[in-house]
């Protein structure tokens, strides 16, 4: 099989075209009925919902968009351009020239589709996570229509209820009814041949046809659902009003999680940095300026513990979790403000590690004033330094194993489980909690034997996971 042609069939099968409507959900009901409705320009945390869904699809490989704008086509523009880069091509149709519901339009869409095509409103935020399943399940043939669990109904609910077996649609309603637990979000697949034949499906003039070639290609069977409760990762959040706006926020936050991330992380420290995250987003702080105040504070810290007293310790243990807590927070403004870079993840490293090293240090030199004018005086500093060697030795481990990572270099998925295990249970700030209780109970002189131990350990560690015999040749 010539290579052209497998280029094709990949084209063909695959999931790159998005269409979204700003004004109307995917069954063609208008956003303006819900009263105090929410805009797509509504802000949620900070960003409007028609541009966190753009930059949500692009994250997710969408590689082309569909607008299908009504009036407020330039105030989209502008919104798309004051934000983080666009970098898909966006292709502007203006419903006055392509009613939505005119089949031609659609046909004249499904000539720009491969394979398949996500259609989406603007009514919601919803993860990457959803997207890339969405993208992986596709299936020559097949609509897949995302749904959601009842959790409350509110007066005048209008949306679909959806009936559903083995994975399968059997059919569309109205939430309103009792025996609704699924509706549907406004978040599907189409195949594009659905779309191209438009022409033959009968609609009443002034809906769009949407819904009407869901159910006749669910009698079919050629309807696949999938829950956004199957996977936390895949979840979905209305946002039809304004009253529906903290919900989406607080799902975005509790969505939130950093690549390396310990029990301390998880259940302490990524609880207190949301309340820092959200006045560093409040003041427009950048991710890079938040690693640089984690940085300062845990430097500070670094000078506490080198003063050698107790108080001082307490002092420098306590600010040294408070670094912990707001380091947390630059990954979260980067990943809810779609800022990532490989820069800002690299400097976050790299300053986790110059202030672990400080911290060695200081409490090396801490705990050397306490015992000056011993004769084991030196072991403190001996400790120290073999904790700041091992530091700097397995920062450039990690880096390499990161980079092997990224190029899925690992001979096999035994390696590449160590590899994760030791980059996400070992790589992580939780020893900071040791480090209070050391400070607390006095005996800070003991953590650095663990600490100088410890670092040697996971060097060699991560000696034996990059071995060459572990990577995959080229």
């Amino acid at each position: 099989m010539s290579e052209s042609l497998i280029q094709h069939r990949a084209e063909v099968q695959g999931l790159a075209t998005a269409i979204l409507l700003p004004s109307v959900s995917v069954f063609g009901e208008s956003l303006e009925r819900v009263p105090g409705s929410a805009g797509p320009l509504t802000q949620v945390v900070g960003i409007g919902l028609f541009q966190r869904a753009v930059l949500t699809l692009q994250r997710a490989g969408i590689r082309q968009l569909i607008v299908l704008a009504g009036p407020e086509e330039d105030q989209l523009k502008q919104a798309l351009g004051r934000g983080p880069r666009v970098t898909i091509p966006v292709r502007w149709m203006p419903i006055r020239e392509f009613p939505l519901d005119d089949p031609r339009t659609w046909e004249a869409m499904a000539a720009e589709v491969h394979g398949f095509c996500l259609v989406a409103s603007v009514r919601g935020v919803f993860s990457r996570g959803l997207i890339e399943s969405l993208r992986r399940g596709v299936q020559e043939g097949q609509a897949i229509l995302v749904a959601q669990p009842v959790m409350q109904r509110a007066a005048g609910d209008w949306r679909v209820s959806v009936k559903v077996q083995a994975e399968r649609l059997l059919a569309l309603g109205s939430s309103r009814a009792e025996d609704a637990l699924l509706v549907a979000a406004d978040v599907l697949v189409l195949p594009a041949g659905l779309m191209a034949a438009a022409q033959e499906t009968h609609t009443p003039p002034g809906t769009m046809p949407i819904r009407r070639w869901i159910e006749q290609a669910a009698i079919d069977g050629r309807v696949r659902v999938l829950r956004t409760d199957g996977h936390p990762s895949q979840w979905y959040q209305d946002v039809r009003t304004q009253a529906e706006v903290p919900a989406a926020e607080r799902k975005l936050f509790s969505s939130l999680k950093g690549e390396f991330e310990g029990f301390v992380d998880r259940y302490f420290n990524r609880k207190v940095s949301r309340w820092f995250t959200r006045i560093f987003l409040a003041i427009g702080a950048s991710p890079n300026a938040i690693t640089m105040v984690a940085t300062v504070l845990g430097l500070l810290a670094a000078v506490g513990f080198g003063l050698g007293t107790y108080e001082a310790a307490i002092v420098a243990a306590l600010l040294f979790q408070f670094a912990a807590v707001i380091d947390c927070c630059d990954g979260e403004v980067a990943r809810l403000t779609f800022t990532e870079s490989a820069f800002g993840a690299w400097l976050d490293i790299a300053m986790d590690n110059v202030v672990h090293m400080a911290i060695f240090a200081g409490i090396a030199v801490g705990a050397y004033q306490q015992a000056a004018g011993q004769a084991d005086a030196w072991i403190p500093l001996a400790l120290g330094a073999a904790a700041v060697l091992g530091n700097a030795a397995s920062f450039v481990l990690v880096t390499r194993a990161q980079k092997i990572k990224a190029a899925s270099g690992w001979k096999t998925p035994i390696h590449a489980a160590w590899s994760e295990f030791m980059l996400k249970n070992v790589a992580s700030r939780d020893f900071s909690v040791i480090v209070l209780i050391a400070a607390v109970v006095g005996k800070l002189d003991w953590f650095l034997w663990m600490a100088s131990a410890g670092s040697l350990v996971f060097t060699a560690l991560m000696l034996w996971v990059i071995r060459p015999s572990a990577r995959s040749r080229a």
